[in-house]
């Protein structure tokens, strides 16, 4: 293999003409080091303007220091920098370093902007880790795949521009360029799985294979390929099943041979942007959900996804926040917003001169057992349990929708329309036509609010 130059890098970048900023996740250590430097030294051919940004995670004693070091580096260099602080807490069950890497993307995806890139240093002995990772956890050809060249981001792209280089290309570099790096100590420490690999078996594939990284990252470039295969077919599926929303016929995913049926269903929950399951749950979801009665109210669930099921649709959210209480009554003033509890976007109540009917406050309260409503002028009261049926909205969804009360009379439902999550105005009794609107369509499943 060639020698690492930084012309060398000019093809793959060449990918994305149309790339307005290029920003190098800089770490001060080696490998991003070496990238940045590279990248400096190509800035006058470059199609996008070039940028760093650090990821403070707050994670090592030494991180402010290794901050002020990334600013001194790029302002030798001309680079602009930007520092992202993040807290990379774990969930439970969470390792720390998935967690951290979480808070890292997260922090890159709110970062950029359409047609940006992040430029990020994986190298090929680090595409080797994650497929034996990968491996050793028993994941498919989706996890085989290891790191792709580049991948979507939030609103950009990222790439991986050294994937085709070794770790020992990388350091011959910064000896020649005769570069100064940041060397983490957590990175000897022999109890997390990637330094294990790392320090002590790759080495030694190394020593019986000299060329184990290569072939072992184009292991995970057969598996990427047959990934793309897989979600194609699966792609087919899912806009077949889809019925124009976001939930999946039932009948239909019981009609698939079953290794079609998992295939649909991990590519359905990953286009919505929702972490996949692991091969516990996708059970779970074939044996407890899409084999449930029809009347069931079946949940599975894992850490940032719900999977549901109403009147043979399957639904795939972000986990409900907690319920408002029923017991819950806010004050809603003539003239003034209102900000819903848990996420669910505002009120607005526009102010009408001269109407005494609307002077004192409404009232804002969720799940009232019994309440009824005419949902159209001439029409009779009728339940809103009924309403709701009728409306297809699930059962689980009904206790986010606020209820506007005048005394005792519900007077307006803004609620969720079916199958989408959404605030919008539903129902309003009658005299109340035209004096009250909703904005802010919240989602439910977010557990944010939205103006």
């Amino acid at each position: 293999m060639p020698r690492l130059e930084s012309h060398q890098l000019l093809p793959i970048l060449a990918r994305f003409p149309v790339a307005r900023r290029g920003w190098v996740a800089f770490s001060g250590g080696l490998d991003s080091t070496v990238l940045l430097h590279a990248l400096a030294g190509l800035r006058s051919r470059l199609t996008f303007e070039l940028r760093a940004v650090h990821v403070n995670h707050g994670l090592q004693v030494d991180a402010a220091q290794w901050a002020r070091h990334c600013r001194r580096v790029c302002n030798g260099l001309g680079v602009p920098l930007a520092s992202l602080a993040v807290a990379a807490r774990a969930a439970p069950g969470e390792s720390p370093e998935a967690a951290a890497r979480a808070a890292r993307y997260g922090a890159l995806a709110g970062l950029i902007q359409a047609d940006d890139l992040v430029l990020a240093a994986h190298h090929q002995d680090d595409q080797a880790e994650t497929l034996l990772l990968a491996l050793l956890r028993g994941s498919g050809v989706h996890g085989l795949a290891a790191m792709p060249v580049d991948a979507p981001l939030g609103s950009g792209r990222l790439v991986r521009p050294l994937l085709g280089y070794r770790r020992r290309d990388l350091h011959d570099y910064a000896i020649r360029a005769g570069l100064t790096w940041i060397e983490d100590p957590s990175n000897a420490a022999l109890d997390l799985d990637r330094n294990l690999l790392r320090h002590e078996v790759l080495p030694r594939l190394r020593e019986r294979w000299p060329s184990a990284p290569a072939t072992i990252a184009r292991s995970a470039a057969h598996c990427a390929e047959a990934a793309r295969i897989v979600d194609n077919a699966a792609a087919d599926l899912v806009m077949r099943l889809a019925g124009g929303d976001d939930t999946l016929s039932i009948p239909g995913l019981r009609e698939l041979p079953t290794a079609l049926c998992r295939a649909a269903l991990r590519y359905w929950v990953r286009d919505l942007g929702l972490p996949v399951p692991d091969q516990v749950h996708l059970e779970r979801v074939l044996r407890e959900v899409l084999s449930a009665r029809r009347d069931a109210d079946p949940l599975v669930a894992w850490p940032g996804t719900e999977i549901r099921r109403y009147r043979e649709r399957l639904f795939a959210l972000r986990p409900l926040p907690p319920r408002p209480a029923p017991d819950l009554a806010l004050d809603w003033w003539p003239g003034s917003d209102l900000r819903l509890p848990a996420g669910l976007g505002r009120l607005v109540r526009p102010a009408v001169g001269g109407d005494d009917a609307i002077v004192t406050p409404l009232k804002i309260r969720f799940a009232v057992p019994g309440a009824r409503l005419r949902p159209y002028p001439g029409a009779q009261g009728r339940s809103l349990k009924t309403l709701f049926q009728e409306a297809g909205i699930p059962p689980w969804l009904r206790p986010y929708i606020p209820l506007v009360f005048a005394g005792d009379d519900l007077i307006a439902v803004p609620g969720l329309l079916p199958n989408r999550n959404r605030l919008a105005m539903v129902w309003l009794d009658h005299p109340w036509q035209g004096l009250l609107s909703q904005r802010g369509q919240g989602r439910p499943d977010s557990g944010r609010a939205h103006d």
